[in-house]
């Protein structure tokens, strides 16, 4: 909410972190802000405009619908930096310069919300502020096609949205661009006054300031700094309450409210759901960019956004609420996530001390007051996380990348997972602990990777890094690993966003075997090898459950815990979910669980918590990690 050996298509703004975020087929992406998913099929593209035919677009829409060019050309620069994105859709569903949206049942499922196989997906994607393509289309008489397509047809069904938005304000159309701030407000989709206020007054900053760029497909566009504009803030009713922050006092922290639209309002744990689970990501994006992307109905949210240069924290949704931010509800569900200012592409210049100690308070407060343990199995990266269906699984984010340093990280919480290192014979499990800055892997990246755009061209380069390459044979000219949901059956890659040829620092296996100075451990039904001489990448793992087939056939894994249909009581529709096609426990192996087993549940925005029967563990699969019911696997506490 992003990547292997086939390109990205090009990335979100957005986090991420964070409704859509699809990835584009047979590409991966890192974070939740940067993913662009496509449109429906559209024709070739046309010849190249002219340099300045969008600044013409922008001055001839203002004219038509008699909105002030100042406010038509600062709303666009806020939603989308004036960019066209060649008719793709955003991570937040929407199109073109005015981010006109359009979100379907498909884009909630498979996005950050995770929401594959929950019932009622339908009626979530009917919230007006989530379709105004659709209401643009019926201003103008243009039709939706082209309102995708056609950038100055975009820009056209935005102004007249913005003066339809200004009539109920003013009656009129003012020329006074002061006069406007309420049908800003409004155009930010937000049914928060808080946050709508907060796009409006970004807005407003972009009108006192001035601005000027050149897009990516050459358009050059700009607007004057109007230092004496005055926005009539009056005219956004209801005073904007400021809502406390949930943080340590050795942080500096602030509330801006996520859109209503991309998370749930709960109760948790009191409400009787969980939280047990801590996920770390990146935003790939800057630190203010994410905080508008959340912001922007229809996306991706997180509960917290760390800025890198200093550490200073902005909540955004508070901690008893569900934020789309992992790609898979059952994550959402029972977990907080930490949102961190960078590009997993280039993690080392971005992640900062000052980073990585206000997150450690952070985690730590968070820990101590839900009862979150702290250790690698409850304080993951978006790269651990489920795919919650076959079909999501290689598109899952690989943030916050190779380059966050785990070992360092949970140093900082007073959990290290480094010990005396060494490795117990087989059977027994371990916990990969490479060490990070004399840890150096060679990693290819390409420009689908890196969304700064200072990747033009695949390159290979040796980075300190927190994994180690896991091999078929003991041998270092063997093939690297190629995880089936990603390579289908072909080798992996050393591309830097390849996490299925991976164990990460902190990460626990069980040994299937060892030759020289080689390692075998199980992992994605199969022996993989990793190079360990005399241990030095590992520490023997004690006091762990393993899990095994309970019987001779294979056991099936999942991606999500939801309760069996029978359990549903009447009103309330079931969520389904089936076993992930590419991946089973064979009988003979043994995985790590990483907490006990919990019972199957789901909720709803009424506050209804359903809780099943049937309980699942929560095992170390592969880089990531995956379900399996208890009823169908031997556990052994060693």
């Amino acid at each position: 909410m992003k990547k292997r050996t086939t390109e990205n298509a090009a990335r979100k703004p957005a986090v991420r972190r964070r409704l859509l975020g699809l990835a584009a087929a047979g590409a991966l992406t890192a974070g939740a802000l940067t993913g662009l998913v496509p449109a429906p099929a559209r024709a070739a593209a046309p010849a190249p405009a002219e340099p300045g035919a969008r600044q013409h677009a922008f001055a001839a829409a203002a004219a038509e619908y008699h909105v002030p060019v100042q406010v038509l050309l600062a709303v666009s620069y806020q939603e989308s930096a004036w960019e066209d994105h060649a008719g793709r859709v955003s991570t937040s569903g929407g199109y073109g310069p005015m981010h006109l949206t359009d979100v379907t049942p498909a884009m909630l499922a498979s996005g950050p919300a995770g929401a594959v196989g929950r019932a009622g997906l339908a009626d979530l994607a009917k919230d007006p502020a989530l379709h105004t393509l659709r209401a643009a289309a019926e201003l103008t008489g243009v039709s939706a096609v082209t309102l995708r397509e056609d950038p100055a047809a975009n820009i056209a069904g935005g102004a007249a949205l913005l003066a339809s938005y200004q009539k109920p304000v003013r009656g009129t159309l003012p020329a006074d661009p002061g006069q406007w701030y309420g049908a800003v407000a409004r155009y930010s989709g937000s049914g928060q006054k808080r946050t709508a206020a907060a796009f409006a007054d970004r807005v407003f900053a972009t009108l006192r300031a001035g601005a000027a760029r050149t897009t990516s497909d050459g358009q050059r566009v700009s607007m004057a700094a109007d230092g004496d504009v005055r926005p009539v803030k009056g005219q956004w009713a209801g005073a904007v309450t400021a809502t406390a922050t949930e943080c340590p006092s050795d942080v500096t922290c602030t509330f801006v409210p996520a859109a209503a639209s991309n998370g749930q309002v709960a109760d948790r744990p009191a409400g009787g759901v969980r939280i047990d689970t801590i996920v770390l990501h990146d935003t790939e994006s800057s630190y203010q960019s994410a905080i508008s992307t959340f912001q922007t109905p229809g996306g991706s949210s997180a509960h917290y956004v760390m800025r890198s240069s200093d550490g200073a924290v902005t909540q955004m949704v508070p901690t008893k609420d569900v934020a789309y931010h992992a790609g898979n509800y059952s994550t959402n569900l029972h977990s907080i996530g930490i949102e961190h200012e960078g590009y997993a592409a280039h993690g080392a210049t971005w992640y900062t001390e000052s980073q990585y100690q206000a997150t450690a308070s952070l985690v730590r407060y968070l820990a101590d007051r839900f009862g979150i343990p702290l250790d690698r199995e409850h304080v993951i990266g978006h790269d651990d996380v489920a795919g919650p269906s076959s079909s999501l699984i290689a598109g899952m984010h690989w943030d916050p990348g190779t380059a966050w340093d785990w070992e360092h990280f949970m140093s900082l919480l007073g959990a290290p997972v480094t010990g005396e290192h060494g490795v117990g014979p087989v059977g027994s499990a371990v916990t990969i602990a490479p060490g990070f800055a004399g840890n150096r892997q060679t990693v290819q990246i390409c420009p689908g990777d890196d969304p700064t755009g200072a990747t033009p061209s695949c390159v290979r380069e040796q980075r300190a890094a927190d994994f180690v390459y896991l091999r078929t044979a003991p041998d270092a000219t063997a093939p690297l690993f190629g995880d089936q949901a990603i390579h289908k059956g072909a080798e992996g890659t050393d591309r830097i966003s390849d996490w299925g040829s991976t164990a990460q620092a902190g990460q626990q296996f069980v040994v299937a075997g060892a030759e020289g100075d080689w390692t075998a451990i199980w992992y994605s039904g199969t022996k993989v090898w990793f190079h360990n001489p005399a241990g030095a990448n590992t520490t023997p793992a004690f006091g762990v459950t393993l899990v095994s087939a309970a019987g001779t056939s294979p056991v099936p894994v999942y991606g999500s815990s939801y309760p069996d249909p029978s359990e549903y009581p009447a009103g309330l529709s079931p969520s389904t979910q089936a076993a992930l096609g590419y991946y089973t426990v064979p009988a003979g192996q043994a995985y790590v669980a990483t907490r006990p087993p919990a019972n199957t549940d789901d909720y709803f925005s009424s506050g209804a918590v359903v809780v099943g029967a049937r309980k699942m563990y929560t095992i170390q699969y592969n880089h990531r990690v995956a379900l399996v019911y208890s009823s169908a696997v031997t556990a052994t506490d060693v």
